[in-house]
């Protein structure tokens, strides 16, 4: 076999009180997609922080091409040819396709913009990257949005593509789409890093798969070797549950009835168009569809962070109309928001503090000023309960792995005895252990007879979770269908606007 394109040996990093990289190993070939496992926390992004000069090492070696680098700066690694697709895009809305790629070029000025955009043209038609050009970044879905973060790596000559959760907010058309493109750039001497927790598209899509944990290299494999379940068991250390235990659901009392529900989105314009359904005791409702097609206002406008501008919302027979978010918890809405920290806890507070947020006016904690004492007590039995990890009560949370985040938002939400709860995307980028310890604490909420509105851009989580499952397409229920006897290619369809059924209740 040729040399690797990219070798780093014994990479150590560390930061104050945390080894996140501990003699790590990675050899990745050209033409190849290499996947990189692990947990969060296990030391992915530190490897590819410093691979792709946003971090120095403290120890180990890189080399390109078989030649020692040392990256003092994002702009070296961009010189060596390495790129970077992040899961959240560095793209500028207002500007066009063109202008993004442009920015950082050398040429200033002088830059020629429609000759870049017959080469954008070009570069887009030889990868099946469809894009136009002259189109701002705000009018182009998500998956576009990727094809542009993309095409400006291929611009730059990139050799060595890293994506990080590169299906996170795509359809399974769409994906599939962009691991032929992959492929394709594989096929013409690329080396491609694959950052997921899907593992179903890494056994699809790899040729070889290195997996961290607590910061060390635990094996690099040939997809040929080894399984998704084994795979899993690297990553974790024990065994995963993969069948979760879910009896079938037995109709409680009905819940949320939503009816001809409509909102705008931050734009103005309409984000729900007529919404109707409802959801019983011991239930979960799933909502599949990609991001940006009125999920979000859906659920702010059920837990009263948004205002409706029609319609009807019932919880629990609690005609809740234009409420806000003390009247919703008060109605018994419980709500996991998609944003952990910017919406759900407040970063730069403790825990207590965050589990305090919808308790602070019981009366159990004190008429005139907090009992501090009982507080921590109570806050200590929750994240003991929940297992969740930190280095401490009165660390800020903003310290914290996203899935130990994830469980102190259930912490919080569950401790309140909810009867209903909105969870929307709460397993988004969390590895397979945290995925499943949320979808057990959600299980184990609907077993208790809470009813669950689910929102997720993941079918698989909403096969295994949901009981039913409605598809949304620019603020609209495109069907809605029982989970077990859905099938994946319609649901296609309807998430991508191209089929519709009757929606019953």
């Amino acid at each position: 076999m040729t040399a690797p394109l990219v070798e780093m040996r014994g990479i150590t990093k560390v930061f104050p009180g945390v080894v996140a990289n501990d003699r790590v190993d990675l050899a990745v070939h050209a033409g190849e997609i290499h996947a990189l496992l692990g947990e969060n926390g296990a030391g992915k992004s530190t490897l590819m922080s410093i691979l792709t000069g946003l971090y120095r090492p403290d120890g180990g070696e890189v080399f390109i091409d078989g030649q020692r680098v040392n990256f003092r700066s994002p702009r070296d690694a961009i010189a060596a040819g390495i790129g970077m697709v992040h899961q959240h895009f560095r793209l500028v809305a207002p500007f066009t396709v063109t202008e993004n790629v442009a920015l950082g070029l050398p040429g200033g000025l002088r830059l020629n913009l429609n000759r870049l955009a017959a080469e954008v043209a070009a570069l887009s038609r030889e990868y099946g990257l469809q894009v136009d050009p002259q189109a701002r970044i705000w009018q182009l879905s998500v998956g576009e949005q990727q094809r542009v973060e993309i095409i400006k790596l291929l611009y730059r000559r990139a050799r060595v593509l890293i994506l990080d959760e590169p299906t996170a907010v795509l359809t399974p058309h769409e994906a599939r789409d962009l691991y032929q493109t992959l492929k394709k750039m594989a096929a013409g001497g690329c080396a491609v890093i694959l950052i997921t927790h899907k593992l179903q598209e890494v056994m699809d899509a790899a040729a070889t798969i290195t997996i961290l944990r607590g910061g060390k290299t635990v094996a690099t494999v040939k997809k040929s070797e080894t399984s998704e379940k084994e795979l899993a068991r690297l990553m974790v250390g024990r065994e995963i549950l993969w069948q979760v235990n879910k009896p079938a659901a037995g109709k409680g009392d009905k819940i949320l009835a939503v009816k001809e529900l409509r909102a705008l989105n931050d734009k103005g314009l309409p984000a729900l168009q007529g919404i109707n359904f409802t959801i019983y005791g011991g239930e979960i409702l799933g909502i599949a569809g990609v991001a940006g097609n009125g999920q979000r206002e859906l659920a702010e406008v059920i837990a009263g962070l948004r205002p409706c501008q029609g319609g009807s919302i019932t919880v629990a027979g609690r005609e809740l109309g234009q409420c806000d978010p003390c009247r919703a918890i008060n109605a018994g809405v419980g709500y996991i928001p998609e944003d952990r920290l910017g919406t759900g806890l407040v970063p730069n507070l403790g825990a207590v503090e965050n589990l305090l947020l919808k308790e602070y006016r019981n009366p159990r904690w004190g008429r005139l000023l907090l009992d501090r004492r009982a507080t921590r007590r109570w806050a200590q039995e929750l994240v003991e309960r929940f297992r969740v990890q930190m280095a401490g009560l009165e660390a800020p949370v903003k310290m914290m792995s996203g899935g130990n985040l994830q469980r102190l938002l259930l912490a919080r939400e569950i401790s309140s005895r909810p009867r209903l709860l909105v969870a929307v995307y709460p397993a988004r980028g969390l590895d397979v252990g945290a995925t499943e310890t949320v979808h057990r604490l959600l299980l184990e909420q609907r077993a208790a007879g809470t009813a669950i509105l689910l929102i997720s851009e993941d079918l698989e989580e909403l096969f295994r979770l949901a009981d039913r499952i409605a598809v949304m397409y620019e603020g609209e229920i495109m069907g809605l269908v029982d989970a077990a006897a859905a099938d994946i290619e319609e649901l296609g369809l309807m998430m991508a606007g191209a089929k519709r059924m009757e929606v019953g209740a």
